[in-house]
């Protein structure tokens, strides 16, 4: 089966996201807003560098949109940061995953897409594999799942953004506004919680910036590329990198039941790409 450019554009946004993941878990003694605030910087010199050498704009067409995607995306990776600091590594990641679920029906309503009744069963499949992964897990609090929650719907809003400014703006600027937002808001509320960072902590952080840079790139070029029914649920792919890096890097361990929701996953996903394909 020959994957499009938008699918193929997801899955390296997925493994790079996987590693951003790692970094920001590796440094998990730094508050998660101090984190998207060095992220943030490392961005837009990324984004000003590029904006300079293929002289492009940086301020775009559709200013509204632009903006509320920064907004929307700024609550959604706090939110996501702050799960990913204080529970295992895959069940925070499976939360932010039930973002394709809350993508695709925003998408109904935003952007007017059509998505099939068996479509939704697919959905369903991958969204039953998260729920077995997580779990019935005593490290997660209610606090926590109704953050991880909220974060996906955010999350779902953020990638609906993308999709409505797929033909006016370039990647890039879309990417801008994220930091552009974030940057002032996250300054400004890190101030009063700032943890200085030391030795290994600033390799960390240089590389949450990068490979969330380029995880960003690859996301919007997708979501450009293709309806978001089909791209969107490629995201759960991530699972399977984050039980892998939780295991090998952190320690964490899981029961069988977890292989089985990584087959529910990967089912789900296959099954939704053959669908759209033909």
């Amino acid at each position: 089966m020959k994957l499009s450019k938008g699918v193929q554009f997801m899955i390296i946004s997925t493994f790079t996201f996987a590693l951003m993941k790692v970094c920001v878990k590796s440094i998990s003694h730094i508050p998660a807003i101090e984190i998207i605030f060095f992220r943030s910087v490392i961005s837009i010199i990324i984004c000003f560098f590029f904006f300079l050498k293929d002289n492009i704009s940086p301020w775009g067409n559709n200013k509204r949109i632009l903006i509320l995607r920064g907004i929307v995306g700024s609550i959604a990776l706090a939110s996501y940061f702050y799960i990913l600091q204080k529970i295992p590594l895959a069940a925070a990641a499976s939360m932010q995953y039930m973002a394709p679920i809350f993508t695709t029906i925003l998408g109904v309503f935003i952007v007017k897409e059509k998505v099939s009744s068996k479509q939704y069963l697919f959905f369903l499949l991958s969204f039953l594999g998260i729920i077995i992964i997580q779990g019935f897990d005593a490290r997660i609090s209610l606090l926590h799942f109704v953050i991880g929650i909220g974060g996906a719907i955010f999350t779902g809003l953020a990638y609906n953004c993308i999709r409505i400014l797929k033909t006016s703006e370039h990647p890039l600027v879309i990417i801008f506004y994220f930091p552009l937002v974030s940057l002032p808001l996250a300054g400004l509320i890190s101030i009063f919680d700032w943890v200085q960072p030391e030795d290994w902590d600033w390799m960390y952080l240089l590389l949450v910036g990068l490979f969330t840079q380029i995880a960003q790139y690859f996301m919007t070029r997708s979501y450009q590329a293709e309806e978001l029914s089909k791209v969107s649920i490629i995201n759960y792919m991530g699972i399977i990198y984050s039980l892998a890096f939780g295991f090998i890097i952190f320690g964490e361990t899981y029961d069988w039941m977890s292989y089985a929701g990584m087959v529910l996953v990967i089912f789900g996903i296959i099954l939704n790409l053959r669908f759209k394909k033909a």
